[in-house]
């Protein structure tokens, strides 16, 4: 069977290579992404494997079922980029990767929390400037701290538990609520306008769907405690980027924590330090201080990628074999409309 991987970066290729050792799959690595124009590199390729900035919409997976292809299978937990209702009406079965280390996007949260709010990267840069000044780099405890969680499933569950840890009182939002969390007594369930108005820490664990589409916007950052520092490790659409630079302006929002932008379909993952930057929202989120930006590599753990690399190949084997793919990998409409809050 043969497999077209899309936007394939170097620690793609190092980890499906080795996991194909025990499956032996024909493999094609691009590096450009999948859309409707380049679906027509799929020719002669049963499966087609796409990562998170591909654009797999109706036009596209029109091309990809002339082509032949049977099989989407997704490289993410996440699925907001695939038309799952025109690849349901063309036939084709689309499969992801539910879980790979929810451990590496709650520990990752919590690092980029640490370093933005104590200026980690800012003092770094100073140091090696010779600068050894402490005016500007202040900070302030984690502990006691009211820490809002949106979105509490695996990853989010393990974001909490590792901030009671700190010594922080937990306030979580999600229509699902986990035994384990509601007994620790320092983890409390509350509606949104409560974790709003009550957190010193937003942190984001929750898919993108039409209902969290700009879930974080001008009105919901005004119910916001004044100095709000908010964390985003889940989907970039999650947060209304010109709100967010208003709300940053005028010191509603004390600090964002970003490993994912609303925009970055053309722009993470690829190398653009020789190139004038295009777009002006994020070139404006770069300008301030107290803002931390990464491209989207909070899942970029050894143990993930190996993780990603052999669940997927798996998928691609039962399929291969029966045509059919375990429920908990398989994706389809019906996911996008449950509603469920998972990181």
């Amino acid at each position: 069977m043969k497999v077209i991987f899309f936007d394939t970066h170097q620690f793609d290729k190092a980890a499906f290579l080795a996991a194909n050792d025990k499956f032996n799959f024909n493999i094609e690595f691009q590096e450009v992404c999948l859309n409707a124009k380049t679906a027509r590199l799929a020719h002669g390729s049963n499966v087609v494997c796409s990562f998170v900035n591909d654009k797999v919409d109706d036009e596209c997976i029109k091309n990809l079922k002339t082509l032949g292809v049977q099989l989407i299978a997704l490289r993410s937990a996440g699925f907001n980029h695939v038309d799952l209702i025109s690849a349901q009406k063309h036939g084709i079965q689309v499969v992801r990767v539910p879980s790979y280390s929810p451990h590496a996007v709650a520990e990752f949260a919590i690092g980029m929390l640490l370093t933005l709010n104590r200026n980690i990267h800012r003092a770094y840069n100073r140091v090696r400037e010779l600068n050894f000044s402490l005016d500007g780099l202040v900070g302030f405890n984690l502990y006691k701290k009211n820490i809002g969680i949106i979105g509490a499933g695996k990853i989010g569950k393990i974001f909490a538990q590792l901030m009671v840890s700190f010594g922080c009182n937990v306030l979580v939002n999600d229509i699902n609520k986990d035994p384990d969390l509601e007994k620790n007594a320092s983890i409390q369930y509350v509606d949104l306008s409560d974790l709003y108005s009550q957190s010193d820490i937003i942190s984001l664990h929750l898919p993108l769907t039409p209902e969290t589409h700009h879930l974080i916007n001008h009105g919901s950052i005004e119910k916001m405690k004044s100095g709000v520092v908010i964390i985003n490790t889940g989907r970039g659409a999650l947060i209304d980027s010109k709100a967010l630079i208003d709300g940053l302006k005028n010191s509603k929002i004390g600090g964002a924590a970003l490993d994912v932008y609303e925009e970055e379909e053309n722009l993470f993952f690829r190398d653009l330090s020789n190139e004038v930057l295009q777009d002006d929202i994020l070139a404006r989120l770069l300008t301030f201080p107290n803002v931390l930006i990464t491209s989207h590599q909070a899942f970029l753990t050894k143990e993930a990628l190996q993780s990603i690399a052999v669940t997927t190949l798996q998928s691609i084997d039962e399929f291969s074999k029966t045509g059919k793919v375990a429920e908990e990998r398989v994706v389809n409409p019906e996911c996008c409309m449950k509603g469920s809050h998972h990181g």
